[in-house]
C-alpha cells in the first residue's frame, strides 16, 4: 500500500511536515515568547501549553477544505496543474527554508509572508506577473504597518491602564480585588470572540456578529464569576520581601496563560494551512481531480501539520521565544498580559473587518507598545531594527528561493 503512493505525495509529506517544523519553530514561539519573557511560564511550561492548543487546533478545526493557493494570489483561470505541483513544492521548501534561516539567528517573521512571498516568486517564473493579484500582495505588505501599529496602540493603552488603576495606587492587591473580575471578564470575552472568529472559523459555524457578541458576553460573565472567586483567595501577607507587586504579579500571570492559550489555539487552526494547504493541492494535482480554488483536507494532512508543529517549538523554539520575551524589552507578567490580549484583540478586530494580519508582527508589535509605556529607552533599538529588516527582506528571500526550488523539482519530476 506504502509503495503505491506516488513520488510527488512522498515528497510533499516530507516538506509540508518540515514546513511545520519551521512553523513551530518560530510563528509559535514568538506567540508564546512574552509568556516566557514575562516569568509567566517556564520554556518547557510554554511548549507543552502551545503543544496542546496549537495541535488540538490544528487537528479538530483546520477545517475540512484549504486554500489551493493561499490568500488568492495566484488567478487560477492561468494556472496549470503542473504549476501547482512544482510550484507548491517549491513554496514549502523555500518557506521552511527561510523560516529556519531566520529561527537560527532568533528573528520572528511571518509564515503566510513566508508563503505568499513564495507563491509570487513561483507564479512569477512558471505563469508570468500578469498571473499574480498584486493588490492582494499590496494588502499584505500593508500589514506589514497595520499589524504592529494597531496592537502596540493596544497594548501601549492596556498596559497605561493597567499602571493606572492598580500598580501606582497605594494598595495595588486591594485595588486588583476590586478591578480584577473585570479584566477577567475581559480577558474570557475575548477569549471566546478569538475562538469563534479566528480558531473555529474553519468550522462554518454560521454564527453572526450578535451571536458571537451574545456568546462571548456570556463566556465573560463566568470568567468574572471565576475571577471573582480566584482574588478573594489572593490574601495580603504573601508578598515577598523587597516585592510590592509579587502578589499582583502573579494574578496577571494566570490572565496572561489564559489569553495565550486562546491565541495558541487559533493559531493552530489556521497557520497549519501555510504547511497542508500546498501538500493537499498537490495531492488533489496528482489524483487528478479537477483544479479549484479549494481543496480537500484529509485527517492525516492535519496530523502531519499538527505533529511539525510541536516538534518545531521543542527542538528550536527557544530562539525565538528570547528575542520576542528578553531581547525587545523587560517584561513582567502585567506587560505580558498587556501584550497578550492587546495581541488578541488585534485578531479578532482584523478579522471582522477583513484586515490582513501577521499574528508574528501583531504580538512583536504589541511588545513594543508596552516598551514603549516606560519610554523609547527601554527598547532594545538595534534588536527592533534587526526584527524589522527581516520583515522587509521576507517576501524577496522567499520569492528567490521558490525560483530556485521551482526549477530543481521541474527538473526533478519532469
Amino acid at each position: 500500500m506504502i509503495a503505491e503512493i506516488p513520488l510527488e505525495i512522498w515528497l510533499a509529506g516530507v516538506l509540508a511536515l518540515y514546513m511545520a517544523w519551521a512553523i513551530g519553530a518560530n510563528d509559535v514561539a514568538n506567540a508564546m515568547g512574552t509568556s516566557v519573557g514575562s516569568g509567566a511560564l517556564s520554556i518547557r511550561g510554554a511548549i507543552i501549553v502551545a503543544a496542546l492548543f496549537e495541535f488540538s487546533g490544528a487537528l479538530l478545526a483546520g477545517g475540512h477544505v484549504t486554500d489551493t493557493v493561499r490568500k488568492g494570489i495566484l488567478d487560477m483561470d492561468l494556472v496549470s496543474n503542473d504549476d501547482i505541483l512544482y510550484g507548491m513544492l517549491a513554496a514549502l521548501a523555500s518557506s521552511a527554508t527561510l523560516l529556519l534561516g531566520a529561527t537560527r539567528l532568533g528573528l520572528p517573521v511571518s509564515t503566510t509572508h513566508a508563503i505568499v512571498g513564495s507563491i509570487v516568486g513561483f507564479g512569477g517564473v512558471a505563469i508570468g506577473p500578469e498571473a499574480i493579484h498584486w493588490g492582494k500582495v499590496g494588502q499584505i505588505v500593508a500589514s506589514w504597518l497595520t499589524s504592529p501599529l494597531l496592537s502596540g496602540t493596544l497594548a501601549f493603552f492596556i498596559f497605561q491602564i493597567t499602571r493606572k488603576i492598580i500598580l501606582d495606587t497605594d494598595d495595588p492587591l486591594a485595588q486588583t480585588r476590586r478591578i480584577g473580575p473585570f479584566f477577567f471578564f475581559y480577558v474570557f470575552f475575548i477569549i471566546g470572540l478569538v475562538t469563534l472568529f479566528k480558531g473555529l472559523k474553519n468550522m462554518n459555524l454560521d454564527l453572526d456578529l450578535p451571536q458571537a457578541m451574545a456568546g462571548s458576553f456570556a463566556l465573560g460573565l463566568v470568567g468574572m464569576a471565576v475571577g471573582f472567586f480566584f482574588l478573594r483567595r489572593a490574601k495580603a501577607g504573601e508578598r515577598e520581601e523587597g516585592h510590592r507587586f509579587s502578589q499582583v504579579e502573579r494574578i496577571f500571570v494566570v490572565l496572561q496563560i489564559l489569553t495565550a492559550c486562546a491565541v495558541a489555539f487559533a493559531h493552530g487552526s489556521n497557520d497549519v494551512a501555510n504547511s497542508i494547504g500546498p501538500l493537499a493541492a498537490i495531492v488533489n494535482v496528482v489524483d487528478g481531480a479537477e483544479l479549484a480554488k479549494k481543496a480537500p483536507v484529509q485527517p492525516w494532512m492535519l496530523a502531519i501539520g499538527g505533529i511539525g508543529i510541536v516538534f518545531g517549538l521543542a527542538t528550536w523554539g527557544h530562539r525565538v521565544m528570547e528575542t520576542v520575551g528578553k531581547k525587545i524589552t523587560e517584561l513582567t507578567p502585567s506587560r505580558g498580559f498587556a501584550a497578550e490580549l492587546a495581541a488578541a484583540t488585534t485578531i479578532v478586530l482584523a478579522s471582522r473587518l477583513g484586515i490582513p494580519v501577521s499574528t508574528t508582527h501583531t504580538l512583536v508589535g504589541a511588545v513594543l507598545g508596552v516598551g514603549l509605556a516606560r519610554g523609547i529607552g527601554a527598547l532594545d533599538l538595534r534588536v527592533v531594527g534587526s526584527i524589522v529588516l527581516s520583515w522587509v527582506a521576507t517576501l524577496p528571500i522567499a520569492a528567490g528561493l521558490a525560483i530556485f526550488f521551482y526549477y530543481f523539482f521541474k527538473g526533478l519530476l519532469s
